[in-house]
């Protein structure tokens, strides 16, 4: 059941739980003063279930496979990882490299590279999910990663829907490296002198890559998404394919829920701003 893949902890399966039993409370309550009608209650109720399960496929249910393999990769490394991951499969099939013909495939990333505490991953999304059937098919895990070769073996594949779309309440994450700029809204961050202004701006830039990310993946967002920024642990330069540039590791909230270890910002797909919910324990 989709409800089974909704993230407990943040309160989404609860909600949807809710939604049930109103349904349903409220079908009793219509016809619980006659019994000629009370016979009727069955086929109302089986009538508001199937409402709701139209309901239910109206979200926006997005296939998700995460890939752990056990072998350790360093930050350093993982262009390598993901160099010989393309070199396993046909050149035409562009979500595993994200070029075409005409130069790049300019949407939101489905076959992204991580590292996961030291690990290497691959973390596949919609489409994504089944064209990573291409690499198994290669039955090949021997990789070149850099001036090593290693024999890659998967730890773990977890297999989940995502349901995008803002909710009532908001939700808290961690992002790591995080490459929020453009050259010009770069100089516009710069010339910020208040840390007010600079989160304001920062705040902005994530709704702007939360929209991006869901009209690539085909979500049409009707109501508002919202971000606060929480708290920035870090702040400093790294390095994203041979350019210099300002990277975040910071805390956020938002009212879209967002799935472990999926990215936003530049280099998405190449282990920049990974998402983790916010875990207080």
């Amino acid at each position: 059941m989709v409800r089974d893949h909704l993230p407990f902890k943040q309160g989404l399966r609860r909600n949807m739980m809710t939604v049930t039993i109103f349904y349903y409370s409220l079908s009793e309550t219509i016809f619980h003063s006659n019994k000629a009608k009370k016979r009727k209650c069955s086929k109302f109720q089986h009538i508001e279930y199937k409402t709701i399960a139209r309901a239910m496929n109206n979200l926006h249910k997005i296939p998700i496979l995460i890939i752990r393999f056990a072998n350790e990769i360093t930050p350093e490394e993982l262009p390598f990882f993901r160099g010989a991951i393309i070199g396993k499969v046909p050149n035409e099939l562009t979500l595993f490299h994200n070029h075409i013909d005409t130069g790049f495939r300019y949407s939101y990333p489905l076959i992204q590279y991580k590292r996961i505490n030291g690990k290497a991953a691959i973390v596949c999304i919609g489409e994504g999910t089944e064209a990573i059937g291409n690499f198994f098919a290669s039955a090949d895990f021997n990789l070149q990663i850099g001036n090593r070769q290693a024999t890659f073996q998967i730890e773990n594949m977890q297999a989940s829907q995502w349901l995008l779309q803002p909710w009532d309440d908001t939700f808290t994450y961690t992002i790591s490296r995080w490459l929020p700029f453009n050259s010009e809204n770069y100089a516009k961050y710069k010339q910020l002198s208040g840390m007010v202004e600079r989160i304001q701006m920062l705040e902005q830039l994530f709704v702007g890559n939360i929209l991006s990310m869901c009209t690539g993946l085909g979500v049409h967002v009707e109501s508002a998404i919202t971000c606060q920024v929480q708290a920035i642990a870090r702040e400093y330069i790294c390095e994203y394919k041979g350019v210099k540039m300002q990277a975040f590791n910071l805390t956020f909230r938002t009212n879209i829920y967002l799935h472990d270890f999926i990215a936003l910002g530049k280099g998405v797909s190449q282990g920049f701003g990974i998402i983790e919910q916010f875990n207080t324990k």
